[in-house]
């Protein structure tokens, strides 16, 4: 690598922009400046639901929503994640802080600011400490269930807001199924009408027109039928509810509490909210990636997602993490590079001052019409069919997560995923392929062959092949598999492992193979291995294992192994009697000339 190379590297390191720079022209520009017009407008309700939920003062939501989103669009590596207030955080920070103070009062201010502060630092340490390969453990499989599952959160909570239909605040999703289905009577035909029109003319804009941004024009009718209602009918009697008058103020400077007091207080939160605040953007970030065919930097969307909140908590934000809501906005609405979430986040201050007063005109059932066009679009119906038709493990693991998603907590939801992922895979790693091997013909060739027909094998001599790693976990299985060869045939006291199938060994797998070793020296026979790997090689030598095996028993030819194994190891009184001559080498072995010429052109050599 050059040394202009490396600089190159440096700088798109320290200043990540560089890395999508040369993708923004005209045209992407024009998409997502309309894609972050989009989003600003989506946060400005959005960003009050959140702040009351976490006890904050409504404006904060909208804080939290400015800066972070921007350092993250800038410092992360994700195209399309859009960081703010999300519901899951913001459960979090209310559950924890509200049993230290007010809610809403200047103590409990300062506490979730300081904790926006402690969360930052330690997503940005352990991106720092390249920890952020924990990402390639949220398999694609959990990223697809995990994404029906939150699109249909996401629409569920918006029945009340387009049906009318009353449901308790804070319902589960069973809950909120059974209050809609009980509760179909109690429909108001207004906000049913403005919600109808909002979802309808956005599907109609996408699929006939699709360069116009679809769900401004959705928002745009849904306003307007809600104001022509309202104008013929008369707001008292269509009760049409609308997002409210917002506040119009500029996120205030603030700075987070760091006496020792506060910071001990604060530890234990600031750990399970900096562990839920990365699990959801990261994995946002992974399903979005996986629809747009961009690589996720792992350590990279670690430190963006810790310098939004470390510089947000002297901007007034609390604690800020991927957003799917926003996220798929974005995405849904023609974003193409994260220029699209730092407009979103600097345009939402100029919103909130200019158009928050008028909010008070959009109807929350417009608001709904449009989640629900984004919770369809992120099902991704298309590798659901795949995983369905492909692996049981996988679809079991999708289902899991899809179900726990929706009826467990978020983020132990794609913890659930992420466990299954890795039972799953250990559960393969630990049952590496073990398979006979015996000469036969392939293509007019005299090649080793699996034995799957049944074909004679050397009475003295068993040849396996071994695909996986041989450590603690797969040692039981590979044992057990040699037991039984012993088992089948007790005079076949000599095994040949083609190990070029052996990709890793550890302590556990190397003593093994020396063990294996010894026990058919004991017998009277060998161990023998041919195409070991140099890797492999390496750890054998360096705990001594080479000398168990015997060195002269590792062989880089098979014809060279053959041989050595037939002429030197094998008795030859046994060669003798045999009428199975399946080797060339069997030849030359005593009364076999005859016997192997005809064998060996009927099925193959090694």
């Amino acid at each position: 690598m050059s040394q202009a190379q490396q600089c190159n590297l440096l700088l798109a390191r320290l200043f990540p922009p560089m890395r999508w720079l040369h993708l923004v022209d005209r045209s992407s520009f024009r998409d997502d400046l309309m894609a972050a017009i989009t989003g600003a407008i989506i946060v400005l309700p959005q960003g009050v639901a959140f702040a009351a939920i976490a006890g904050m003062p409504p404006e904060y939501g909208l804080y939290a929503a400015m800066v972070p989103a921007i350092v993250a669009a800038l410092f992360g590596s994700s195209w399309h994640l859009v960081s703010g207030p999300t519901t899951a955080a913001s459960i979090v920070i209310f559950a924890s802080l509200s049993t230290m103070a007010e809610a809403s009062s200047e103590q409990y201010v300062a506490l979730a600011i300081t904790l926006t502060f402690m969360v930052g630092l330690i997503q940005i340490a352990m991106g720092m400490a390249k920890l952020g390969t924990l990402v390639n453990f949220i398999s694609h499989s959990v990223v697809v269930g995990f994404t029906a599952g939150a699109a249909i959160l996401i629409a569920a909570q918006q029945i009340t807001n387009f049906f009318g239909i009353a449901i308790p605040q804070g319902a589960d999703f069973h809950e909120t199924l059974w209050h809609f289905a009980t509760g179909l009577d109690q429909m108001d035909a207004f906000i049913t009408l403005i919600g109808l029109v909002t979802l309808i003319s956005g599907i109609l804009v996408r699929r006939y027109f699709p360069r116009f941004p679809y769900m401004i024009v959705a928002m745009g009718a849904g306003t307007a039928v809600s104001v022509g209602l309202n104008l013929y009918v008369g707001r008292d009697n269509t009760g049409i509810e609308t997002v409210g008058a917002l506040p119009a103020s500029l996120p205030p400077l603030s700075a987070p509490d760091l006496t020792l007091q506060t910071l001990r207080e604060l530890a234990p939160v600031a750990l399970a909210a900096t562990l839920l605040a990365l699990t959801e953007a990261v994995s946002i970030a992974r399903a979005l990636a996986a629809r747009s065919g961009q690589r996720i930097d792992g350590n990279q969307e670690f430190i963006g997602q810790g310098l939004s909140n470390v510089v947000g908590s002297f901007f007034s934000s609390y604690v800020a993490t991927g957003s799917f809501n926003r996220s798929g906005v974005n995405y849904e609405a023609g974003a193409r590079t994260p220029l699209a979430a730092a407009m979103a986040g600097i345009l939402l201050i100029p919103l909130t001052l200019v158009l928050a007063p008028y909010a008070e005109f959009l109807p929350n059932a417009a608001m709904a019409g449009i989640l629900f066009l984004v919770a369809w679009s992120l099902i991704d119906f298309h590798h659901i069919r795949k995983i369905l038709q492909t692996s049981r493990s996988e679809a079991a693991i999708m289902g899991t997560t899809f179900f726990a998603t929706l009826f467990l907590e978020l983020e132990f939801a794609i913890l659930m995923g992420v466990f299954l992922s890795l039972v799953v895979y250990l559960s393969r790693t630990s049952r590496p392929r073990i398979v006979s091997r015996v000469p036969g013909t392939r293509d007019g060739k005299r090649t080793m062959v699996t034995n799957r027909e049944g074909l004679p094998e050397c009475p003295q001599l068993k040849v396996i092949r071994i695909d996986g790693s041989l450590f603690f976990g797969a040692v039981p299985h590979v044992e057990e598999a040699l037991q039984n060869i012993d088992a089948q045939d007790p005079g076949r006291k000599h095994l040949l492992i083609l190990a070029d199938g052996i990709n890793f060994v550890d302590v556990a797998g190397a003593e093994m193979l020396a063990q294996e070793a010894e026990r058919r020296r004991e017998m009277g026979g060998g161990l023998y291995l041919y195409g070991v790997k140099e890797s492999v090689c390496a750890t054998l030598r360096a705990g001594g294992y080479i000398d168990a095996i015997g060195n002269e028993n590792i062989y880089t030819s098979k014809t060279e192994a053959l041989h050595d194994i037939v002429f030197l190891h094998l008795d030859p009184e046994v060669c003798r009697r045999c009428d199975k001559r399946i080797f060339q080498e069997c030849d030359r072995q005593p009364g076999g000339a005859g016997l192997a010429r005809s064998t060996a052109a009927g099925r193959g050599g090694n």
